[in-house]
């Protein structure tokens, strides 16, 4: 599959805002998009429930990677919206690889996904629900402590059958809802990884949903929905919007290589419409006597 084998991370060393400490900065998160209100479509990706019987459109569920200094979306998958967001992305965190540094919500959060997402050689820092019991076995001069996961919860000891992490708890100060966010990680060298440091990038994550609007808004135009009318041209739809959005993303990353500036800097839409604007010149270029 074409999607498959082109979309990958782009950033180099030179790539602003792309890594920190040497690790490539990636977010995983997920997303619907409605589809076309067909019988295939629906037997096939279902119809999520509102306050009043159903939704208007059937919806297609994806999780995806993100690089975030580029906001490449890479590793995404699909299913029906009756496939939760944690089963999907057993599939997609098989993409992580050593010297990532992957950032998720608390709502990812299990000991068997925290494994499995580990096991790929990639760095983690996961914010954890509030009810999660995280005890203190060891501080350090950060303010972080180091704690053990355990598939029983029930175990508080470090006795060689969970995994050692980092805790990281701090307030965001929002007005009207102020919140405390508890990190673990896997970066347990607190003078390399500061604690204010790694807080500081995570909430880089929320970028994601940026990368997101840029796909579903901005790239499928003022359609309401995917066009398709058969579940097999609704991927192939969306596969399509990932590689424009890729394309475009690629444009904008070199273009913020030349003028030395982070990527995440540039306008989305601006990008989009430049493309727009150059494609006509292309009309009459035919690929077979392309060099």
């Amino acid at each position: 599959m074409l999607t498959r084998r082109a979309v990958a991370p782009i950033a180099s060393e030179q790539t602003l805002g792309a890594h920190y400490n040497g690790l490539l900065l990636v977010s995983i998160d997920g997303t619907c998009l409605d589809v076309a209100d067909t019988p295939s479509n629906e037997a096939t990706f279902g119809r999520p429930s509102a306050s009043r019987g159903a939704s208007a459109f059937p919806q297609v569920r994806m999780v995806s990677l993100m690089e975030n200094g580029t906001h490449v979306l890479f590793g995404a998958h699909f299913a029906g919206c009756d496939v939760s967001e944690i089963a999907l992305s057993r599939k997609v965190l098989c993409h992580l690889r050593t010297g990532m540094l992957c950032m998720a919500d608390r709502n990812f959060f299990s000991f068997a996904l925290f494994e499995q997402s580990a096991s790929t050689g990639a760095e983690l820092l996961w914010r954890v629900k509030k009810n999660l019991i995280l005890p203190r076995l060891e501080e350090l001069p950060d303010g972080s402590y180091i704690t053990c996961l355990h598939p029983d919860q029930g175990k508080r000891t470090l006795d060689g059958t969970g995994r050692k992490v980092r805790v990281i708890v701090y307030d965001v100060d929002i007005p009207g809802q102020p919140s405390r966010c508890r990190l673990v990680t896997t970066l347990l060298d607190h003078e390399r990884f500061p604690a204010a440091e790694l807080a500081k990038r995570y909430h880089q994550r929320w970028a994601i949903e940026t990368a997101f609007a840029e796909l579903k808004t901005y790239l499928k135009g003022r359609q309401t929905v995917l066009r398709s009318q058969s579940p097999a041209l609704v991927l192939q739809e969306i596969y399509g919007l990932l590689l424009a959005h890729f394309a475009i993303r690629g444009l904008m990353h070199e273009a913020a290589l030349v003028g030395e500036r982070d990527p995440g800097s540039l306008s989305f839409t601006h990008a989009l419409n430049i493309v727009r604007r150059t494609l006509p010149a292309f009309a009459g270029l035919s690929p077979l006597r392309a060099p």
